[in-house]
């Protein structure tokens, strides 16, 4: 395999990471809990439209799953460079 393989799978993991992180943010809170704590709880009509909630979650899912398979890329590649 080529050297730059583990250090590109690295730097999309960090890169996924980041925007998961905060794509999950961007989500308006469901219910109670911590999200009413800090100003959550209130309603308003500025947030979205649900066309624009569900083509947030298709990115947090998207984004999600390459996150998903650079973990186990990254563990299959491991895998093979470490013997025990």
């Amino acid at each position: 395999m080529p050297t730059w393989f583990p250090y590109m799978l690295i730097l999309l993991l960090i890169i996924t990471s980041v925007v998961l992180t905060a794509l999950v943010l961007l989500h308006k809170g469901k219910g109670g809990g911590l999200s009413s704590m800090f100003g959550g709880g209130v309603t308003s009509n500025l947030s979205g439209s649900s066309v624009a909630e569900k083509n947030l979650d298709r990115y947090t899912i998207l984004v999600g799953l390459v996150w998903f398979a650079c973990i186990v890329a990254f563990g299959l590649w491991l895998r093979t460079v470490v013997t025990i």
